[in-house]
């Protein structure tokens, strides 16, 4: 649910009220009992912290996890050189 702020036009009052959005705007002043608050336009707060939010959260498509590449480049060892005794 998200904040909103109002303003009492009649005493200059401002405070938040965390509404669902579906409901009517408040009316009435809590400070002066007046019916003349203004919904206030703000600016919404969202932030994303951290890293890898996005591999848990929003991950989609045929791209594969980077744990799941790591594992699989540590797993097979390097034949560089032909030190791994493979036949090339």
């Amino acid at each position: 649910m998200p904040f909103y702020e109002y303003q009492c036009q009649a005493c200059g009052h401002e405070f938040e009220a965390l509404q669902k959005m579906s409901d009517a705007a408040l009316t009435e002043c809590p400070s002066c009992k007046k019916s003349e608050l203004k919904k206030m336009i703000s600016a919404a707060g969202f932030q994303l912290k951290g890293t890898g939010w996005y591999e848990t959260d929003f991950k989609g498509g045929n791209k594969k996890s980077t744990a799941s590449t790591e594992t699989k480049s540590q797993a097979a060892p390097s034949c560089a050189g032909g030190a791994c005794g493979h036949k090339h």
